[in-house]
């Protein structure tokens, strides 16, 4: 059995000493900023308080995806060192990567008969993407092989439960994710979506939740609603944010104060610059394991 190297997009948003710490190689999608192009290349380039500033002064960055080029820049060289390739991508139900890097992977596969790469559709975005690869990681080390691993990964894949809520609705507005009418009505009433990640790997809007307080109050109750074991809930979970570390910590607070039993602290991350283009700033995203999702 050959080793293999798990690698994903910068889409997890995790941080970049995190995939140096676990030497996870990853494919950069790419955004436009003030007419410039930039790598999503986890915040070497710019700041986050710098990139969501910007959106707040008026700037709508432009996202774009891993082309098939991108893929084989990042497979090729793991394929050369005689090792294979589990590669999970963005949910499918947000980007059309997976298509490019399956494209890469039948390219590969002519010149490289002898190795094997696994694509895995994660469903997954931001860091409930970037839970499902430590999920990867913690497998591997437990000695599970390449077939294994996808196989337990697809299985379990969308009980990764994501919960998002913003306060801030004018990327949503610009985006069409919110309507103008509707964004005007939420401005005036303080009104904070919340929106999960179905089944199929999709962003759908739950509930309209009026104020901060009661937002935060929610989504830490939806966590207590799925969580696998209820309060005696585990595993890890993880946080991402966009400019809104104090909310963040807020629902980190409330999270470890419910469920005393994690493993570890509540890890709180940025959201990173293509994931933040289309949120903007205002964002928080809750992740953890818990039941089955469903549409």
């Amino acid at each position: 059995m050959s080793e293999y190297v798990i690698t994903c997009c910068s889409t997890a948003d995790m941080s970049r000493q995190f995939m140096e710490d676990n030497k996870i190689p990853f494919a950069m999608f790419h955004y436009q900023l003030d007419g410039k192009e930039f790598e999503d290349d986890l915040y070497t380039s710019i700041t986050p308080e710098a990139f969501y500033k910007k959106i707040s002064d008026g700037a709508q960055p432009v996202t774009s995806q891993i082309n098939v080029e991108g893929y084989i820049s990042l497979f090729e060289p793991i394929l050369k060192q005689g090792r294979d390739v589990l590669h999970l991508t963005l949910s499918s139900g947000i980007s059309g990567s997976i298509n490019s890097a399956n494209i890469a992977r039948a390219q590969l596969l002519e010149d490289y008969p002898d190795r094997r790469i696994a694509v895995v559709d994660s469903l997954a975005a931001s860091s409930g993407y970037g839970l499902l690869v430590t999920q990867a990681l913690e497998n591997q080390r437990a000695g599970m092989s390449l077939e294994e691993n996808v196989s337990w990964l697809e299985a379990n894949r969308n009980k990764l439960h994501h919960w998002f809520f913003s306060t801030d609705l004018t990327s949503y507005i610009r985006g069409g994710r919110v309507s103008k009418t509707a964004g005007f009505v939420g401005r005036v009433l303080n009104i904070c979506p919340l929106l999960n990640v179905n089944s199929e790997g999709k962003l759908i809007p739950r509930s309209k939740i009026r104020g901060k307080k009661q937002v935060i109050a929610e989504i830490v109750k939806r966590m207590e609603e799925h969580a696998r074991d209820g309060h005696d809930y585990s595993g890890k979970c993880y946080i991402s944010q966009s400019a809104c570390l104090e909310d963040a910590k807020q629902v980190a607070r409330l999270v470890e104060e419910k469920f005393p039993g994690l493993d570890g602290k509540v890890l709180i991350n940025n959201i990173g610059t293509v994931i933040g283009s289309h949120t903007g700033p205002g964002t928080v995203a809750l992740f953890f394991w818990g039941d089955e999702r469903t549409l």
